[in-house]
């Protein structure tokens, strides 16, 4: 099978997408990439990131594509926790302080920052509603955050997002009290809590 051939089914069999890392692995070389991208059948997404030139686009996988380091936050993650029904206009993503330049033109994008080492704390990768997968915190680093954000999110999505979690059998009271602690907001969190369960 032709090489440029075989891309273009590896692209199709990855949801419409595909890294250069991604063909770097599969012992592809580059050649046939730009070659691709040269004849209009594929497009650059972002750095290192490629997909099918008529694909759908999914935009929560090419948000996060511009920063390995970045991570959906906040309302964009209660989202896709399934924990707000209000699919983002504009996507909530943390970073660590010092990134995020290629988010500087970005205007659909709110950035949040924390310290390196708080970065990981919760992490998942998920699907997105399109199939691909997506970095995201978790529902317990959700909550923290956006109890933690509180003054900068809509009042609605705030009170319902906490109604629904108090709701989930998955929730784990003891992990979001752990989040809170490292995240120096615990005596907040145990007020919503008590409130709620």
């Amino acid at each position: 099978m032709d090489k440029a051939l075989k891309l273009i089914d590896i692209i199709k069999n990855n949801g419409g997408y595909i890294t250069a890392k991604e063909i770097e692995r599969k012992n592809i070389n580059r050649y046939h990439l730009m070659l691709l991208l040269k004849e209009g059948q594929i497009i650059r997404i972002s750095r290192g990131y490629y997909s099918l030139k008529n694909g759908f686009a999914d935009n929560f996988y090419i948000m996060l594509s511009k920063s390995k380091r970045s991570v959906f936050s906040d309302a964009t993650a209660l989202y896709l926790h399934d924990l707000s029904d209000r699919n983002p206009s504009v996507y909530d993503i943390t970073i660590p302080y010092g990134y995020g330049n290629s988010y500087k033109d970005e205007k659909k994008v709110n950035l949040h920052y924390v310290k390196k080492e708080l970065l990981d704390l919760g992490l998942i990768e998920m699907e997105s509603p399109f199939g691909m997968k997506v970095r995201v915190y978790d529902a317990e680093r959700t909550i923290c955050d956006i109890i933690k954000n509180k003054n900068r999110m809509d009042l609605e999505i705030f009170t319902r997002a906490l109604q629904r979690y108090s709701k989930l059998k998955s929730k784990d009271l003891n992990k979001l009290m752990r989040y809170a602690k490292q995240l120096k907001i615990d005596k907040k969190v145990r007020e919503y809590m008590e409130v709620l369960i």
